[in-house]
């Protein structure tokens, strides 16, 4: 061990394992790229539903799977001691996660959801990821 034996003791003892860093922090930077990559396909499922036609299933499935890994990621985060700024995200995201269930049920009786609640879903989720990468990358 430095510092017990005269000729190691300028030596500093190295903690192997975990990267330095705050708690959670792996967790949601993989939550943000989730997040991210979600996002790319609600843009094509936003300009198909704002036309008025109905957005593509398989896509709509992409989408929904992606949210839920990033919020299940967020909540590991959560949980392994993220800022209280990632919980504040994470409760706006589940918000946007509800209007996408809600918008679900239309796309599951083959109609186009209602335009505002699109509008709604997609600005939740950009405020929360917005706070979940301003508290991951210290933007602010």
């Amino acid at each position: 061990m430095a510092g017990t034996d005269p000729a190691t003791r300028h030596l500093i003892p190295l903690k192997v394992g975990k990267p330095a860093g705050r708690e959670g922090d792996e967790m949601l930077n993989y939550a943000l790229l989730s997040f991210v990559v979600a996002a790319v396909g609600g843009l094509v499922l936003a300009a198909s539903v704002l036309r008025g036609r109905l957005a593509p299933w398989a896509l709509s499935l992409v989408h929904a799977a992606l949210g839920a890994l990033g919020l299940v990621l967020t909540i590991v985060a959560v949980l392994q001691g993220a800022p209280e700024a990632v919980t504040i995200g994470l409760v706006i995201l589940v918000v946007a996660a509800l209007g996408g269930f809600f918008l679900a049920s239309f796309h599951l009786r083959k109609v186009p959801g209602p335009k505002p609640v699109v509008v709604i879903h997609a600005a939740a989720a950009v405020v929360g990821v917005l706070i979940l990468a301003n508290a991951a990358l210290h933007i602010v």
